[in-house]
C-alpha cells in the first residue's frame, strides 16, 4: 500500500460506515475464500503453501470485521470433498493449516464459537478429533458462530440430510410406504449440517471465479450472491464493507 492509499483507506472505511448506517445488514454471511494459490503464484512465491496461510490469517480479520456489524454467523468454505484430491502433500498442508485456524478461534482471547460442517468421515481421524476438540471448547460462548466448512460438498449434504431423515423415521416405526411423504423442504431443512441457524443472507467470492462450486447449495437458494476479482489473501475490509453496502441496496424477494 502506498503512501496515497494509507491516507485515502481511512477515509474510504468512515465513508462505507456512514453509507451503511440505518441500512439492512445480513444476519448470516457465508464465503468462499478463493485465490490462495493464484494469490501466491503472482505474488511471486515459489511455494503455494505461502497463499494458504496468508488466506488463513485473514480469517481471523473477518472475524473481527464481522462483530463490528450486525452479522451473527458466518460460514467460511475452506477445504471442498474435491479438494481432497489434490496432491498428498497439499492436502496435509490445508489439514494443518485449517486445524491451526481452528485453534486460534476457539483460543481464549476469542468470543466467537465454532462449528464444523462437512463431512468429517472423509478426514483422517485424528485430523477430525483434534478439529472437533476446539471447536467442542466453544459451544456455549455467546458470541458470534463461525462455520467451518471442511471436507465438504454441498451434494453429498443434501444425500446425508435425507439418508439422516430417513434413518430417523424407520427408527419411529414409520411404515415404508409413508417415508416417501416425510421428506419435505422443512425436514430435510432439520438435517442439513447447519441446522438451526438462519439461511445465508449473503454469499460472498473471491477471486473473480463466478460460480457456487457445490456450496451451501439447500441453504443458498434465495441468497444475495456478491463477487469480487480480489483473491482471498488480499480482501480486505473495505472489500467487505462494499459487500455489505451493495447487500443493503438490493430488494430481496426471495423467488416471489
Amino acid at each position: 500500500m502506498n503512501v496515497l492509499e494509507r491516507l485515502m483507506y481511512p477515509l474510504y472505511e468512515r465513508r462505507l460506515r456512514r453509507e451503511l448506517r440505518g441500512k439492512p445488514q445480513p444476519k448470516h454471511i457465508a464465503v468462499m475464500a478463493d485465490g490462495n494459490r493464484r494469490w501466491a503464484r503472482e505474488a511471486g512465491f515459489t511455494d503455494i503453501s505461502h497463499g494458504h496461510r496468508a488466506g488463513a490469517n485473514k480469517i481471523g480479520e473477518l472475524v473481527r470485521w464481522s462483530a463490528e456489524t450486525e452479522v451473527e454467523v458466518i460460514t467460511i468454505y475452506l477445504l471442498s470433498t474435491e479438494n481432497l484430491q489434490r496432491t498428498r502433500e497439499e492436502v496435509e498442508l490445508l489439514f494443518d493449516i485449517i486445524s491451526d485456524v481452528i485453534d486460534d478461534l476457539a483460543a481464549d482471547d476469542q468470543t466467537c464459537k465454532v462449528r464444523l460442517v462437512g463431512h468429517l468421515d472423509l478426514l483422517p481421524p485424528e485430523v477430525a478429533k483434534r478439529m472437533q476438540d476446539s471447536a467442542a471448547a466453544t459451544s456455549e460462548r455467546p458470541g458470534l458462530t463461525v462455520n467451518i466448512a471442511v471436507g465438504y460438498g454441498g451434494r453429498q449434504e443434501i444425500v446425508d440430510a435425507v439418508k439422516t431423515l430417513i434413518d430417523e423415521e424407520v427408527a419411529a416405526g414409520t411404515p415404508a410406504d409413508q417415508l416417501a411423504d416425510a421428506v419435505t423442504v422443512d425436514s430435510i431443512s432439520k438435517h442439513v449440517y447447519t441446522k438451526g441457524q438462519p439461511d445465508p443472507d449473503l454469499v460472498i467470492r473471491t477471486s473473480g471465479e463466478q460460480r457456487l462450486s457445490g456450496f451451501l447449495l439447500w441453504q443458498s437458494a434465495y441468497s444475495e450472491i456478491w463477487f469480487t476479482d480480489t483473491y482471498w489473501p488480499a480482501f480486505r475490509k473495505i472489500d467487505f464493507m462494499r459487500a455489505l453496502r451493495d447487500y443493503s441496496q438490493r430488494s430481496r424477494r426471495f423467488g416471489k
